[in-house]
């Protein structure tokens, strides 16, 4: 229930004027003048107020920006001309491709702000043909959006008018059940084959699996929102949403220096996440070429987890207590064998009293690739936040996605050692769960799952 370290993937690329970064988000933007002020005669104009420019660079001031009284006085003050727009600051200009690399993004794109994951059941009646149009409206909805154009055909909702593509991404993964609804069952891949089940379960099947699933993610609120809309409403008559769970992470720009996230436990939370620099990492992560159906060659199987944590009680631990648990010091994620957050974790270390340095049940320790014959997956979660329970416990957690290249070799044994001597366990709920394949990105011209829907 690890993440992965903060990248940068080279797909991403910066919009706007050639050279710019944006302005500095740590620099605050005076306000425009309100009416009661006037100005001499001889000052030269200052440059028009526009949608974007409000938008954009109160988006990278954050909060030592524009405050709300500012931007009404802005309004009030001046026409808001659509011409001549200030370029969008960094974050918002972010764009990913979308058939910009062999795998869809969302896979190795660096943490977004803002995530949505869905599934959705086939309609009664629908056929293959149906679906093939579905995937085919899919598809050029997400590489419009993700490049920061509107729906084609009029059919864009105006949620993110102003925005820029803000980081979104948009993948599309099938689970089991919609090979045999597609008439597709010869071609179920044998990774795909049911997860077994854990003793920690207690999984709510009304959100959990699906015939198809989609994680969306963006580095604003309102750009990820609006790739959701669109996607739901295009699914139309063909596709019933089964469920859907949100969920969000530090915002770029939080830190003063990139770092390794932190979960609602406070923990830093993903340092031994496999790393695309690493030479096993496409072996790990991706579907070969040989000895796996051809349709998903250079594609991934994600595991998603909706994990709850048991936070009232976790709280309650001293900092020493949670940090014996994980097996890494609380405020800067270095392993309690010495060292620094990156120093690679000693599981033979033992203290001066004799004792090992890090737990037996820690959660480093069951987790490590070490103890599980090499087992590893690239971890890319969200936290979430779903208000409180009856009982008035928190409802949040981790929307846990894990990426592999075959789950039984990855999620399946770490997941089983977990669940055997995790001392962290005790504080975690498994409440849903679901696995699916997810091919690579399409072919320009094509949409994503052709060679599957029509090989």
């Amino acid at each position: 229930m690890t993440q992965q370290k903060n990248q940068q993937h080279p797909r991403q690329t910066k919009r706007g004027e050639p050279g710019r970064q944006g302005p500095d988000p740590r620099r605050g933007i005076r306000p425009p003048r309100t009416g009661g002020e006037t100005e001499p005669a001889d000052r030269p104009e200052r440059p028009a107020v526009t949608r974007r420019r409000l938008i954009g660079t109160a988006g990278a001031a954050g909060a030592a920006g524009l405050v709300a009284g500012g931007a009404a006085g802005a309004f009030g003050a001046e026409a808001v001309r659509e011409e001549a727009p200030t370029p969008l600051g960094s974050i918002g200009a972010t764009s990913v491709a979308f058939r910009g690399d062999r795998h869809q993004p969302g896979i190795t794109t660096p943490l977004q702000a803002r995530g949505h994951l869905l599934a959705f059941d086939l309609a009664p009646g629908a056929d293959r043909r149906a679906v093939i149009a579905l995937l085919r409206r899919w598809t050029a909805t997400a590489e419009r959006l993700m490049a920061g154009e509107p729906q084609a055909g009029g059919a864009d909702t105006g949620i993110a008018l102003d925005a820029g593509p803000s980081s979104l991404t948009v993948t599309f993964g099938f689970g089991r059940s919609f090979f045999g609804r597609t008439g597709l069952g010869a071609a179920l891949p044998e990774a795909l084959a049911p997860l077994p089940d854990f003793s920690a379960d207690a999984l709510d099947g009304r959100r959990s699996n699906g015939d198809l699933w989609v994680q969306i993610g963006a580095d604003d609120a309102l750009v990820a929102f609006h790739a959701l809309r669109a996607v739901q409403r295009d699914a139309g008559g063909t596709a019933r949403l089964r469920w859907q769970m949100n969920g969000f992470n530090r915002t770029p720009g939080a830190t003063a220096r990139p770092m390794t996230a932190r979960n609602l436990m406070g923990q830093v939370d993903g340092t031994n996440n496999p790393a695309p620099s690493d030479p096993d990492f496409a072996r790990r992560v991706f579907v070969p070429d040989r000895g796996a159906p051809e349709w998903m060659a250079g594609g991934s199987y994600a595991v998603v987890r909706r994990i709850r944590m048991l936070l009232d009680s976790w709280d309650n631990l001293s900092t020493e207590r949670q940090e014996k648990v994980i097996g890494r010091r609380k405020a800067d994620g270095a392993p309690l064998s010495g060292g620094s957050e990156t120093t690679p974790v000693d599981l033979t270390k033992m203290t001066p009293e004799g004792a090992l340095a890090i737990a037996g049940d820690a959660h480093v320790r069951v987790a490590a690739p070490e103890s599980n014959q090499g087992a590893a997956m690239l971890r890319r979660p969200f936290s979430y936040h779903d208000g409180f329970l009856d009982d008035g416990a928190p409802d949040a957690g981790l929307l846990f996605i894990a990426w592999q290249a075959d789950p039984m070799k990855g999620f399946v044994p770490v997941q089983r050692k977990l669940d055997r001597g995790d001392g962290l366990s005790r504080f975690l709920r498994h409440e849903a769960s679901g696995l699916f394949a997810v091919p690579p990105a399409p072919k320009p011209g094509s949409y994503v799952g052709q060679p599957l829907l029509e090989g």
